[in-house]
């Protein structure tokens, strides 16, 4: 098993280009299709793909912090690359939607009985052109809406991102203030260790000094003695 810091980044890597090439043959071939069913069923297939390719892009993100500095330029760089091939990818995918729908649209606007329409009424009856336009307008509003959702799951990940990073400054403060602990720790062992030395050579002189003491009263004792019985 490949432990290098740069082994889950290589290997997310690998699972999005694969997404993406499978996204590519699907629109390429699938979402070109003659039925409008197997179109619908191809771009629901995209889309979940889609999601799977913009979760790699964050773990790739995730990853490419733990990666060391003298590295991260080039990781950095094939984050970029990939996150570019996504967001082509999407657009790819919205352009065919509206270009589905648009001939949903248009074929629900069609004469069903066959009678044709001039150059000036190229969608037939007011009513039938009002739809069509309406449904457009309702195309447009959902795709912007698509565009906010996006960009709010982009700011999402990148403030995800900042709250790894600020974690890991959090972590090694709480490293290094461990350390710190454990280094004064040590100077109070030592500096018990000294005090408790000098309690002992306090008891040692008092018990010398009290000794001395006692020999010189004996010696005054004997001194008197001898000059008051003699």
């Amino acid at each position: 098993m490949d432990n290098s810091p740069t082994a889950l980044f290589d290997s997310y890597e690998q699972d999005f280009k694969q997404i993406i090439s499978s996204i590519r043959d699907k629109l390429d071939g699938e979402a070109k299709g003659e039925s409008a069913e197997q179109r619908k069923a191809a771009l629901r297939r995209v889309e979940m793909e889609l999601d799977e390719a913009d979760e790699m892009i964050s773990q790739m993100e995730i990853e490419i912090q733990g990666i060391p500095q003298s590295l991260k330029a080039s990781f950095q760089s094939r984050l970029k690359s990939s996150k570019n091939d996504l967001t082509r990818y999407k657009k790819l995918s919205k352009d065919v939607h509206s270009q589905i729908a648009r001939t949903d649209l248009l074929s629900r606007a069609s004469p069903s009985g066959g009678a044709t329409f001039s150059s000036d009424e190229p969608y037939g009856p007011n009513g039938d052109r009002q739809r069509l336009l309406a449904g457009t307008t309702i195309l447009e509003d959902g795709s912007r809406r698509l565009l906010d959702s996006q960009r709010i799951a982009l700011e999402t990940e990148e403030q995800g991102a900042d709250i790894l990073r600020s974690l890991r400054g959090q972590r090694e403060q709480i490293e290094n203030a461990r350390d710190t602990l454990q280094r004064a720790d040590t100077s109070i062992d030592r500096a018990t260790g000294t005090l408790k030395k000098m309690i002992r050579r306090m008891y040692q002189q008092r018990v010398v000094t009290a000794a001395i003491i006692f020999v010189l009263v004996v010696l005054i004792c004997v001194i008197l003695w001898f000059k008051l019985v003699r």
